[in-house]
């Protein structure tokens, strides 16, 4: 968790992942699961429309994307 990251919404984090080659899987509720063939990565966005998604949650999902914070910011 760090005060580094920017607040972004959940449609900012998507187009991310599809930049890095994530195609939207399927959508189970308010999460959306985005899978990228190349590596069998998986990338479970929540769907919250109008709200911010919460820095230790960014944090997390940024990970799971295989990314650094400073590599995020550069891709938004």
């Amino acid at each position: 968790m760090s005060p580094l990251l920017p607040q972004v919404k959940s449609k900012d984090l998507m187009r991310v992942a599809e930049k890095l080659g994530f195609k939207f899987d399927r959508q189970s509720g308010s999460h959306a699961v985005y899978y990228r063939e190349s590596d069998k990565r998986r990338v479970v966005i929540p769907i919250h429309y109008g709200k911010d998604i919460k820095p230790k949650t960014l944090s997390s999902i940024i990970k799971d994307m295989g990314l650094e914070p400073d590599e995020f910011k550069e891709l938004l």
